[in-house]
């Protein structure tokens, strides 16, 4: 970590860990988790320096369990999954709201939905811009995006990415980024889209799709078949309030991230809600609309606490 980052944190994990110590009640429904209701990580400063975090949006985990976040300063930075700051990057071009989707996959590239450029940007780990798909150019023709939000690659290599606007629609590209097919469009029918939020893709190529302004989760195969969809709009055990991101668990589960509700909540993939986490606040285990997570190799969740400028990491 900088050393100005260095500088600046213990006494703000001292305030939070006094903050931790004094709370008394749990606030996790749906399980008996106990004292896993508080996080056990608070960490962030707000600002723009390197290991300095505004308003972040994105997250994911690599192999190694390094944590990818980007802000709306429209740096991709990395940490440890302890907060440590390792490096950073910057995106080609500047917007003040940032990229909206982050992916790690599997071959170790950093995939980026880089919503207003209307591309998606492939690095390495250490920021070397490997291609891009789409020609930066707004538009509704297939191989061009809207506003793209997310992507995730499947067993074969090929791309899905997400985008909302005038398209809310999936589009599959090949691994050299040719434009293959794609489905959706704007609605609320089953297989329809209201701002299609963010991706995750499990072991056997099922699409999972946070249908931010639909309230639910569909899932897919790769072909654009509907498997299974399940959510619907409230703040009750079960129900969804605006789902902007989702992710799968080592355990097989998926933990969707509330931005109305500011809460996560662990689903099994057939939708049966097993507990929420977090609540409106400032304080630790509350959230200020969040906009996304992470799940790291251990099954713990780190919540991109968006604008309370930090990440908060617990389990349940």
């Amino acid at each position: 970590m900088s050393r100005l980052v260095e500088d600046a944190m213990p006494s703000r994990r001292r305030f939070l860990g006094s903050l931790l110590a004094s709370a008394a009640t749990p606030w996790v429904s749906g399980c008996d988790l106990g004292r896993e209701s508080y996080p056990e990580l608070v960490w962030g400063v707000h600002g723009t320096k390197p290991g300095w975090l505004q308003k972040p949006r994105v997250a994911a985990f690599d192999a190694d369990d390094h944590l990818y976040i980007a802000d709306l300063t429209d740096r991709i930075q990395v940490f440890d999954r302890d907060g440590t700051f390792l490096r950073h990057w910057r995106t080609p071009d500047l917007n003040i709201d940032g990229p909206s989707g982050l992916t790690v996959d599997r071959l170790g590239r950093v995939l980026v939905a880089d919503t207003h450029f209307y591309r998606v940007l492939v690095y390495d780990r250490y920021g070397t811009l490997l291609f891009q798909i789409g020609d930066g150019v707004q538009g509704s023709t297939p191989g061009r995006f809207d506003y793209p939000t997310d992507v995730v690659i499947d067993r074969d290599g090929c791309f899905y990415v997400s985008e909302y606007g005038e398209n809310d629609r999936i589009q599959v590209f090949s691994p050299e980024g040719e434009w293959l097919r794609q489905w959706g469009g704007h609605g609320h029918r089953p297989g329809q889209f209201v701002r299609p939020a963010a991706l995750d893709i499990d072991e056997d190529d099922r699409l999972y799709v946070a249908d931010a302004c639909n309230h639910r989760i569909q899932i897919f195969d790769t072909r654009g078949e509907l498997i299974d969809l399940w959510g619907s709009r409230g703040s009750e055990p079960g129900q969804i309030n605006y789902a902007y991101d989702v992710a799968i668990g080592p355990d097989g589960h998926l933990c969707v991230c509330e931005y109305a509700n500011s809460r996560v909540q662990k689903f099994t993939k057939d939708g049966r809600s097993l507990g929420t986490w977090g609540r409106p606040g400032r304080g630790p285990g509350e959230l200020n609309n969040p906009w996304a997570l992470a799940v790291d190799s251990l099954g713990a969740v780190s919540v991109i606490d968006s604008n309370n400028h930090r990440v908060q990491r617990f389990r349940f």
